[in-house]
């Protein structure tokens, strides 16, 4: 069956003519239709997402746009204010720590929130084909394009479908070479909202469907009440078919097919959002690329994509048994076996998603990157700024993909400014904060009904992080000081007002203060969430002062808040602290822990994605973090795909190489759906992209400051192999080749002169890198 599959797949693409892939092509594929949408493929170009299901009896295809929210019904900060805080921190002083909890949920969060990121809707094409053999469905990230491939009664049926960034459409490609040729209806749909219709679906005598609507969140909640939002984003889709052969025949709200040999379809999908005329927009978008050549169209997609995707290579030694479907070489990864060549493509996938997730103008990926089917999803399908929508981007500047960062950076510009807001009304503080999740309209007020869940007061800090380790990644000195500085000097201003001193030791500390989703048991028993300067809290802390000294200092900028942050710098207390048993400390004391695998491991920021702690710089701590991984994983931790995919980057951190390999296989078979998504379960985005992230950890290290680690966490599965165009920070960009576990050569060029250690196994080599030319170092 396979080897009858493999031969009609090549002799089917012979036959059309069809380039769909080369040899060397990444390449997901399988031999029946998607049952669930878990299994579906998914494209976008940033804005306008697509999953494919391949279905033979009727095509499906889930429609998604970035853009789709209920409107910002003005929802504002809760009634907390600078007294209110005054009362949560003397109750901190006296360890009354649940009362204290009881108060910050009550005075500073607005509880439950349901406000959802919604499916564009769905197109469905009722071929009802039946007695289908020598199936085949692909994704070729390489291309970023879907192809699936059949015989209905021993008549080939092909279907090719992209999503183009240059030209913001969606093609589909349909061929049969039935006598019959193509038949069946076309048709646009969208769930109801609660009960309440969405859309309306109609057409126009020229043979253009289309679907309007206006997002609407009946079960909306806000402070944990039902508050019903019956307006929203605008939108409309616009879908029209070019035949060879048959005809298309015009319904009322369908299209259908009569003995059509090929069609081509066009799909333009645009919102309020992004246009106060939608629908003018759609029409010239349409206008534009209908009667483009074909050939032209999809030359135009591919080079767009390809200046992006083509930017890193990798082979981890055997590429797998690449005659098996993709999901049969999960299946023997489930049963212990190892399969490098699947590790590569998964790693690939996560810098394929972000392509088709985050582009110029669009909104950042989000906690499902584009990709949604839910009115209402889970947790939002928002942006959790606690870890998530940070590992959405861990691998964007290390892949070579530093410019996908660009609607990031956009979005949370917007949360700055609006964080000001919140940060004097609710805290009586200058500068900007953020909270621990938000939405489309960048709202910066804390949410969630418990403090443990979401009164974390880190996310601002975490969020600058992103903005000093791109300049640290491109060396753009008109970036840091344009965009980095004026956003960390509002974050930095924040935490300068926050921090009060502990009256137990005169350190300055974080109050209240949490470690994102977890609770420890105090003095009195209770299992409680606030304190005085949780790890996570002081690291953040820590690293934004040290980032905002470090950014005025190349900038030559001097002023008071500089100096006032220079002096809190040497007064805060310490976010590493060592306990009685070797951990590093989460809590301001040792405390027990009602969870101690639970999946969050934010005591350890400052070792990973922080930079802070390394392993020849502060030996001691580095072994120290070792210890709380192991007691973690001792305890069931990293039991979630994204928690997963960050344990993978902390063993890459420690160098354990084989420690990481371990958790990528237990990603594999826990973690990993049929169609590659990460798992929570349900589906999150942010372990696919964590875990690339992870696979390039294990391959280049650059956060010691000027020095370069080669294959640092090579583990014995990747016995040989390469990459090519990981980039470090300093500027550099790296090609690596190793043979039998050991480097063979690595070429590393530079966009900026400068003075580098190069670091391999054991040996140390300074050198002199010079703009433009390639530096060959052979061990």
């Amino acid at each position: 069956m396979i080897r009858k599959l493999m031969l009609f797949s090549l002799t089917g693409l012979l036959y059309f003519g069809l380039t769909i892939h080369d040899e060397q092509d990444d390449i997901l594929w399988y031999d029946e239709p998607a049952k669930v949408w878990e299994e579906a493929l998914p494209l976008g170009n940033g804005r306008i997402g697509v999953m494919v299901y391949g279905s033979t009896a009727g095509e499906h295809l889930q429609l998604n746009d970035d853009s789709l929210w209920p409107a910002d019904e003005g929802w504002s900060e809760p009634g907390g204010n600078a007294d209110d805080l005054k009362n949560i921190r003397r109750l901190l002083f006296q360890g009354e720590n649940a009362e204290a909890d009881s108060l910050f949920v009550e005075k500073f969060s607005n509880k439950s929130i349901v406000r959802s990121h919604q499916t564009l809707g769905d197109l469905y094409i009722d071929f009802d084909h039946w007695d289908i053999s020598d199936y085949r469905r692909e994704l070729n990230i390489s291309k970023a394009m879907a192809t699936v491939m059949y015989k209905s009664k021993g008549d080939l049926i092909t279907e090719k479908i992209y999503v183009s960034n240059p030209d913001r459409v969606i093609i589909i490609e349909i061929s049969s070479k039935a006598k019959k040729g193509l038949n069946g209806k076309v048709r646009l749909t969208r769930p109801d909202d609660d009960g309440h219709p969405t859309v309306v679906v109609k057409t126009s005598k020229d043979g253009l469907l289309s679907m309007e609507g206006q997002v609407t969140q009946y079960t909306a909640q806000f402070r944990s009440n039902p508050a019903p939002i019956t307006r929203g984003v605008a939108f409309e889709t616009c879908l029209k078919i070019k035949n060879e052969g048959g005809k298309v025949k015009i319904g009322k709200d369908f299209l259908e097919l009569k003995k059509v040999k090929n069609a081509t379809f066009y799909i333009v999908s645009n919102s309020s959002y992004y246009y106060e005329d939608y629908h003018q927009q759609n029409l010239s978008e349409m206008a534009s690329v209908y009667d483009r050549e074909i050939k032209t169209l999809q030359r135009r997609h591919l080079q767009d994509y390809s200046d992006l995707y083509g930017r890193v290579r990798i082979s981890l030694t055997d590429e797998g048994p690449d005659y098996l479907t993709t999901d049969e070489r999960i299946e023997r990864i489930r049963q212990g076996n190892t399969d490098p060549g699947m590790e590569a493509l998964l790693f690939q996938y996560g810098r394929y998603l972000l392509i088709s997730s985050s582009r110029e103008g669009t909104n950042p990926a989000n906690l499902q990157g584009l990709w949604n089917n839910h009115i209402t999803a889970p947790w939002n399908a928002d942006y959790h700024l606690n870890i998530n929508l940070q590992m959405n981007y861990w691998l964007a500047d290390v892949t070579n993909l530093s410019e996908l960062n660009g609607p990031l950076f956009n979005y949370v510009d917007k949360l700055v400014e609006n964080g000001k807001k919140t940060a004097e009304v609710n805290f009586g503080c200058r500068g900007s904060f953020m909270p621990h999740a938000t939405d489309l309209w960048a709202p910066t007020w804390l949410r969630a009904a418990t403090a443990y869940w979401g009164c974390s007061l880190g996310a601002g800090g975490w969020m600058m992080q992103h903005y000093w380790e791109h300049y640290a990644f491109t060396m753009d000195e008109t970036f840091l000081r344009e965009r980095a500085y004026p956003a960390i000097r509002e974050v930095a201003q924040f935490y300068s007002d926050w921090i009060i001193e502990d009256p137990r030791d005169g350190t300055l500390v974080s109050a209240p203060s949490t470690s994102p989703e977890n609770q420890y048991i105090n003095n009195k028993g209770q299992q409680v969430a606030t304190c005085l300067g949780s790890a996570m809290d002081q690291q953040v802390i820590a690293e934004v002062f040290d980032n905002y000294i470090s950014t005025c200092s190349i900038l030559k900028e001097e002023n008071d808040l500089l100096d006032k942050i220079k002096q809190q710098r040497k007064q805060l207390r310490p976010g590493f602290v060592i306990g009685s048993d070797g951990r590093i400390l989460e809590w301001d004391r040792e405390y027990k822990e009602p969870e101690p695998g639970h999946r969050h491991m934010s005591h350890l920021y400052g070792f990973h994605p922080g930079t802070y702690v390394t392993k020849d710089g502060t030996p001691e701590i580095f072994d120290a973090v070792r210890k709380t991984l192991d007691y973690r994983l001792a305890n069931g931790g990293a039991g979630t795909g994204w928690s997963r995919a960050w344990l993978i980057n902390c063993a890459a951190r420690l160098q354990d190489g084989e420690m990481a390999h371990e958790h990528i296989q237990l990603l594999f078979k826990r973690s990993v759906s049929r169609n590659l998504f990460d798992m929570h379960p349900p589906f999150q985005i942010d372990g696919n992209f964590g875990y690339t992230a992870g696979i390039a950890e294990m391959l280049l290290q650059s956060h010691e400051g000027n020095t370069i680690r080669l294959l640092p966490a090579l583990p014995a599965a990747w016995k040989s192999g390469y990459v090519k165009g990981l980039k470090g920070r300093g500027g550099i960009v790296v090609d690596m080749y190793w043979d039998k576990g050991t480097l063979t050569k690595a070429i590393i060029n530079t966009e900026k002169s400068g003075g580098f250690s190069i670091v391999y196994r054991d040996k140390i080599v300074p050198i002199y890198l010079m703009k433009g030319r390639k530096f060959e170092f052979i061990p």
